[in-house]
């Protein structure tokens, strides 16, 4: 038996440079997948689309983090040799698929979708809602779809779109048969790296919120950042006890730090669950633990900065990337269309039995008003 080809979708609005909240959440994930040899197919989108349903009034912004989100893509080791990296407003076959999909979702329920009043709230949108933002989730349903992935890595924040994807595949194979690939969703395997916290200590790492360590900043910077990071209230001396849960610097390192960086950086404990024991029994001062996490993230950055830099110096070479991606992209999108019309019986000019069939019908019909014809001249002559 042949076995199912398996394939992934995720992606990123462009609404300036990815962080490491990118990074831990998603894009890491998406670079071990791609090269696990385990999936047929990946595709990894660049979604300016979405991002002008609340970035409509700034073009400009989304226009130059296109090439930004690119960069970070590439640096961190997407491979466009292994994954498709495409932009999403250059294939009009996701916008065609939203439009079918718009009328299998109620507005009631794209209002009770978690991620999107969240979002709302954030950017201050309760009064005044675009309905582009309203109904990106249908969008983000229809580029899943469109490649049919049945995997979704991404973080926890994604799950309802993913869930709202889930539903709409199901109410359109219920009417229409099995056309469409139920996707699933991945989440990072390390829970620290489901929802990194911003450096105020807030849920979430937001670049609206300015609470960020970004995938292309410098070595300085990154340490300036991290001083900078909220932790324990109640710590307040080196002897106080202090509290590792929820504490934004101790999730980084569950997120980043190794074994191999204590044995290079901080030998003085053995791991990560050592520092924590000490910190938590008191002794041990947040600017030291503060140093070590600058030491870790810097490591870890290092090798995709250097790589950033040399797609830097070949712009032109990014670019083709995204248009060789996004024709590739746009090939496998047409597929998955020609099977949507078709199930929607809207394939009026692909289907040539649909037409001989109508033909037939209007032969017979001819035919028939002609024999009646024939049938009264020869009654009236009788």
């Amino acid at each position: 038996m042949e076995q199912k080809k398996k394939t992934f979708m995720t992606g990123d609005r462009p609404t300036g440079k990815l962080h490491i909240g990118h990074y831990v959440g998603a894009i890491r994930r998406r670079v071990e997948l791609q090269n696990s040899g385990e999936f047929d197919s990946c595709y990894v989108m660049i979604a300016d689309t979405q991002a002008l349903t609340d970035y409509y009034d700034d073009p400009d912004r989304i226009r130059e983090s296109v090439l930004e989100v690119a960069l970070d893509y590439l640096s961190c080791g997407v491979d466009p040799a292994k994954s498709t990296i495409f932009v999403q407003s250059r294939i009009p076959e996701l916008f065609e698929l939203t439009c079918y999909y718009l009328d299998l979702v109620t507005l009631s329920r794209l209002e009770r979708n978690p991620t999107v009043k969240s979002e709302m709230k954030l950017k201050g949108m309760e009064e005044s809602i675009p309905v582009g933002f309203l109904c990106y989730p249908v969008s983000q349903a229809a580029d899943i779809t469109a490649f049919g992935a049945d995997v979704v890595p991404a973080g926890e924040d994604q799950a309802p779109m993913v869930e709202q994807c889930q539903e709409i595949v199901h109410k359109f194979n219920s009417l229409y048969g099995e056309t469409l690939t139920m996707p699933h969703l991945l989440l990072p395997e390390n829970d620290s790296c489901k929802r990194l916290p911003g450096l105020d200590g807030k849920a979430k790492m937001s670049k609206s919120l300015n609470n960020c360590i970004y995938l292309s900043d410098d070595e300085r910077t990154v340490e300036k950042k991290v001083m900078t990071m909220f932790t324990d209230p109640t710590h307040l001396t080196i002897n106080d006890k202090g509290h590792t849960k929820d504490n934004p610097v101790f999730i980084y390192l569950d997120a980043f730090a190794t074994d191999d960086h204590f044995r290079r950086f901080y030998p003085q404990y053995e791991n990560l669950s050592a520092l924590k024991r000490k910190y938590e029994d008191g002794g041990l001062g947040d600017v030291e633990v503060k140093k070590f996490l600058a030491r870790v993230l810097n490591d870890v950055l290092d090798p995709i900065r250097k790589k950033r830099h040399e797609y830097e110096n070949d712009i032109p070479g990014v670019y083709k990337i995204l248009e060789e991606g996004t024709r590739k992209a746009e090939e496998k999108a047409r597929e998955t269309i020609f099977k949507v019309r078709r199930a929607l019986k809207i394939n009026y000019f692909e289907d040539k039995k649909l037409q001989e069939r109508q033909s037939k019908r209007f032969r017979k019909q001819h035919q028939d008003e002609e024999n009646l014809k024939a049938y009264l001249a020869k009654q009236k002559k009788g």
